[in-house]
């Protein structure tokens, strides 16, 4: 997929080159890039094993590409008729630029594709940027774990959201 340039980008860059945005399955050689962009992008990221035992055939995992480079990811598990979203990261440089909100939406469009009803996830309480974004591609809050993510200071809630995926 190829998509327009942004305001911001436009202003930034102009038209003197066009920048080319994709996404696509990420593959087995993408994931040390895409492991990087994960230590690099948390204060907690995801340990090496539990990011390498977040893929194969339970799993629909993404890439967005900037100009050939992976700028971020998704890691989605997906059982039966729902899907959880477990990661979805954009590197900080590439952050607030709409790249998260175009991975999401594309998730969102293929995932009824794959019979998938329902798309879950997990977000810190304290990541208002996060939750403002999923609430406006249409997630709603469903319940709240206490204490689930660790931070510097002691631990802090999850908020658990959900999108139907279909209407019936």
């Amino acid at each position: 997929m190829t998509y327009p340039l942004t305001g911001m980008q436009n202003a930034l860059f102009g038209n003197k080159f066009t920048i080319m945005k994709n996404i696509s399955l990420l593959i087995p050689t993408d994931l040390p890039a895409a492991f990087q962009i994960e230590q690099f992008s948390h204060a907690f990221p995801w340990s090496e094993k539990t990011f390498y035992s977040n893929q194969g055939e339970r799993y629909l995992n993404y890439k967005i590409t900037l100009n050939d480079q992976i700028i971020g990811f998704a890691i989605i598990q997906c059982v039966v008729d729902e899907a959880t979203l477990f990661n979805i990261v954009i590197h900080p440089e590439h952050q607030s630029q709409g790249y998260g909100r175009a991975l999401l939406t594309h998730l969102i469009n293929v995932l009824p594709e794959k019979q998938i009803n329902t798309l879950w996830l997990e977000v810190r309480s304290s990541n208002a940027s996060a939750i403002g974004l999923y609430e406006d591609l249409g997630f709603n809050e469903v319940s709240i774990r206490k204490n689930y993510y660790p931070t510097a200071t002691g631990k802090e809630d999850a908020i658990i959201m959900a999108l139907p995926l279909f209407s019936g």
